[in-house]
């Protein structure tokens, strides 16, 4: 494992409450990506995933798998 390959954690605000997210830098980047693309911040797009995921899953994972769904369906 490499230095790029660790996560790397983040601080979001999700409806005006602080939290952290760590992801490996190719998420962050793909993430920041998908969010510019649709006009949105990465902390609404985060608050966004937040809503529709399923407990007891983390955030992290939450948005490690919506990231692949996109780049799957060519977003």
């Amino acid at each position: 494992m490499t230095a790029s390959d660790r996560p790397v954690k983040r601080s979001l605000t999700l409806q005006g409450h602080r939290t952290s997210v760590s992801l490996e830098a190719a998420f962050w980047a793909e993430f920041r990506r998908l969010a510019a693309v649709q006009c949105k911040s990465v902390n609404a797009l985060a608050a966004e995933i937040d809503a529709t995921r399923e407990p007891p899953g983390s955030l992290a994972s939450a948005i490690r798998v919506w990231v692949l769904v996109a780049v799957r369906s060519g977003r």
